[in-house]
């Protein structure tokens, strides 16, 4: 019966999304190092240059440092993303079921949520500043180029790029359980379909890439 088929339905996508969940946290492949990306970041910042510089430096030296697992420069695809109320632009270098590397930014600023996610998160400034506010600390914190601000596993903030801001962003963990963040406002707030192809398409070649 109808009924039957929609009951089975349901039990192989909680199975699938529990798959999901749980592969990426008990069997996790890991290649990036967060020194190493931070020492990367460093080298640039302290090379000099605009953002433009200093982020293609970034993106070439990733390149050198893990040859068989970042995105070749001809490669790399610039998209929007809308995420917990902050819009910026990023491009992937690396994505997997445990692991992503992209650049995101902004050059006009922005603000929103950071997000809570079944992950460790390493974001180091490249250009501009990160502001970050955790609930119940009255003071802000304050990351330039060169620092790196690390949101632990199951943690959030608010944050802001009161004006232009680059990073290196490294995430672990659970991949695939962050992605609905990093897509709900679209349907729900810019209804930018085009932007929902260009990020499903780019992480998805990533993930089975890698």
């Amino acid at each position: 019966s109808r009924i039957r088929i929609m009951k089975l339905w349901h039990s192989v996508a909680v199975v699938l999304f529990a798959v999901l969940i749980a592969v990426p946290l008990f069997s996790p492949k890991h290649v990036f190092n967060p020194l190493v990306l931070k020492k990367i970041a460093n080298d640039a910042v302290a090379a000099g240059g605009n953002s433009t510089v200093i982020v293609n430096r970034v993106m070439a030296s990733m390149k050198e440092a893990y040859p068989q697992w970042t995105v070749p420069e001809p490669g790399h695809a610039w998209i929007f993303n809308v995420a917990g109320g902050a819009m910026g632009s990023m491009t992937i270098l690396h994505a997997s079921l445990s692991e992503y590397v992209i650049i995101f930014g902004t050059a006009v600023g922005t603000e929103g949520h950071t997000g809570r996610f079944l992950a460790d998160d390493w974001f180091t400034i490249l250009y501009g500043e990160q502001w970050a506010h955790t609930a119940g600390v009255l003071d802000k914190e304050i990351y330039r180029p060169g620092d790196q601000h690390h949101l632990a596993f199951g943690e959030t903030k608010q944050y802001k790029m009161p004006d232009e801001c680059w990073a290196l962003e490294y995430a672990r963990g659970n991949i695939p359980s962050m992605l609905p963040f990093g897509v709900f406002s679209i349907f729900f707030n810019t209804v930018d379909f085009i932007t929902l192809w260009d990020t499903v398409k780019w992480t998805a070649v990533q993930m089975i890439d890698n």
